[in-house]
């Protein structure tokens, strides 16, 4: 029995989906993220998106920085629109800043956004002068499972623990 799926049409009628000609920002731009409706809010279920060609301008010699964002969450009301999500990623291409501050500034505007039960970002950046940076962040709302999930991935963090084999990415 082939199940019916209902028609978002009213819901995605304002995204810039399907628009014929991509703007890209030429600055870092929140206002590109987009959200909808989850239709499941009483169930957890994980979400992951992996931006592979991530890229910020480091803030003291302007240079470019390259990384792979690895974003996680488990819903509530909202959930991220992918292609403002890859809009917003993209305006972070001459925003000169750290990497810690870019994934933080993710993390916090993705939080913003959708409010979700728990999510972290993931930068692991290109080593330059022989240093690779892999900064973490993440929220967790106020329920006990979502406090405890966030204090157990935190403790058992490392580089790699939550992102995925880079052999597997492409």
């Amino acid at each position: 029995m082939k199940r019916k799926m209902p028609k978002r049409t009213k819901e995605l009628k304002n995204f810039s989906l399907g628009s014929e000609l991509t703007q890209y920002a030429g600055t870092y731009s929140p206002t590109l993220l987009e959200a909808f409706g989850n239709r499941h809010p009483g169930k957890n279920a994980w979400t992951s998106f992996i931006c592979t060609e991530f890229t910020s301008l480091c803030p003291k010699t302007g240079q470019p920085d390259f990384a792979k964002i690895f974003i996680n969450y488990v819903a509530d009301q909202k959930m991220i629109e992918s292609k403002s999500l890859k809009l917003y990623l993209f305006s972070f291409r001459n925003h000169g800043d750290f990497h810690e501050d870019c994934v933080q500034t993710i993390c916090d505007d993705l939080v913003q956004l959708i409010r979700p039960h728990y999510l972290e970002v993931i930068g692991e950046f290109t080593p330059r002068g022989g240093i690779a940076i892999f900064p973490y962040a993440s929220y967790a709302n106020q329920k006990p499972q979502f406090q405890k999930l966030k204090e157990s991935r935190w403790g058992q963090y490392r580089p790699g623990k939550y992102s995925m084999d880079l052999s597997k990415l492409y």
